[in-house]
């Protein structure tokens, strides 16, 4: 039996432990030992390693045993530990959403004979892998993700409950966006070009531009339109432009009280309780990616929908199955060498190669994560 170790106890990573060992040994592990106690006890056919990753020795040691290395860490800790992950000769699937080009590292992987799969969540993930799908297929001319994660209970003033830490979510909203327009890159500021589209199920929420291409910039170039936007309930863009305006989100230190502190660092204590997602709170995941181009002599569109809910029985948060799922989906391809070449590669790479697309597909959906196609001919 394979056996995987998984760098981080949060939400998903707990997730994806606990898919992982239904058919795999699997360890966990996690620099706080009470989580790894809450774990242990909810998941007792776990492993459990209380682990500092940023130990290089530590690292190293740890991972040593292991056929496959899950990557779950923070994402300012992302892309070093990928690193060390890679020099230490492990093949990886990461999920920690590195903010620097995770890609930069495949001389690397190629020297250590590591595969390596970075970005391997829903989006980042999903959307990247149909696109890689569809771009062997047909002459891709446009592609658009629009993705968001709400809690099912609307409360003012923000209508929305963070899966992960505020300060990774206002650096969404901080960030330039960067999306591709008639061939060229264009940058412009996050929370703009605001919209209102209508899904099923849900009704109108408001889409708005963040920098969430990724490695779409780098390896699908020849795509002249390509853009991902962020979905909120209406009202919540202004919220947040209220609190950017005024200076909540500012570096800058200010005193108070004879204390230094930013802005920043106060808002994300503020909010984490705002935000915080509490236990059992239901929430769900909503996506719809859309790829036109030429196929056949015609015009092709089509449209993938996904909406996921809390998981009531097994109490699993639907962004932590939409990304972990996913993640555990493409550590299967490589443990079952359905993907085998050596060197860092994005999910889109996945999508592109024989029949992983449809696997990883078909692996979400015995997990009730449905993504519904419509296929439309245009011309």
């Amino acid at each position: 039996m394979s056996s995987i170790i998984v760098l981080g106890a949060g939400m998903v990573g707990s997730v994806m432990a606990r898919d992982l060992s239904e058919k795999y040994d699997v360890t966990v592990a996690d620099i706080n030992k009470l989580t790894l106690s809450a774990l242990k006890k909810r998941q007792p056919q776990l492993n459990t390693l209380e682990l500092d990753s940023t130990d290089l020795e530590a690292l190293r040691n740890a991972i040593a045993p292991f056929d496959l290395v899950v990557c779950g860490v923070p994402g300012h800790l992302g892309f070093v530990t990928l690193k060390n992950i890679i020099e230490a000769g492990k093949d990886v699937v990461d999920i920690s959403f590195a903010p620097e080009n995770c890609l930069e590292l495949d001389y690397l992987a190629k020297k250590n004979n590591v595969t390596a799969v970075i970005d391997c969540g829903v989006a980042p993930g999903m959307d990247n892998l149909l696109l890689g799908f569809h771009n062997t297929r047909m002459e891709i001319e446009s592609f658009e993700c629009l993705v968001g994660g709400l809690p099912k209970a609307r409360r003012r003033p923000f209508e929305y409950k963070a899966p992960f830490s505020p300060i990774d979510v206002i650096e969404e909203y901080t960030r330039p966006a960067r999306f591709i327009s008639h061939g060229r890159m264009v940058t412009r500021e996050a929370l703009s070009d605001r919209e209102l589209v209508e899904f099923d199920r849900i009704g109108t929420l408001e889409a708005f531009n963040t920098d969430g291409l990724r490695s779409l910039m780098f390896t699908m170039k020849d795509i002249p339109h390509m853009k991902e936007k962020t979905l909120r309930y209406p009202g919540h863009v202004e919220s947040i432009r209220t609190l950017k305006a005024s200076g909540f989100f500012s570096e800058e230190p200010v005193q108070v009280n004879g204390m230094e502190i930013t802005p920043l660092e106060f808002t994300s204590k503020v909010l984490i309780n705002e935000w915080k997602l509490k236990p059992k709170e239901e929430e769900f995941t909503v996506m719809r990616v859309t790829i036109r181009g030429q196929e056949g002599g015609k015009t092709k569109e089509y449209i993938y929908d996904l909406y996921d809910e809390y998981d009531v029985v097994k109490n699993e948060t639907s962004m932590a199955r939409t990304t972990g799922f996913t993640a555990t989906a493409i550590a299967q391809l490589l443990l079952k060498n359905k993907f085998d070449k050596e060197g860092v590669f994005a999910p889109e790479h996945i999508g592109g190669h024989a029949d992983c697309c449809k696997t990883v597909i078909d692996y979400l959906e015995e997990r009730r994560v449905r993504y519904r196609l419509d296929e439309n001919t245009l011309s």
